[in-house]
């Protein structure tokens, strides 16, 4: 629980020093860019699944 507040505490402080710098967030601006990092994460965690089952 501890990693997830410091990660939205990070992503909210960054969000605000783009904002002043009228820059555009470093973020998916589609949910097409938000379901990519999330087939990523579930690719890792497939693979690591795999390996335990069926190589240890």
């Amino acid at each position: 629980m501890t990693e997830i507040l410091i990660a939205l505490a990070a992503g909210t402080f960054i969000g605000i020093v783009f904002s002043l710098l009228k820059l555009p967030i470093p973020a998916p601006q589609a949910i097409s860019g938000i379901a990519g990092i999330l087939g990523i994460y579930l690719g890792s965690i497939t693979y690591s699944w795999i390996i335990e089952r069926f190589f240890s």
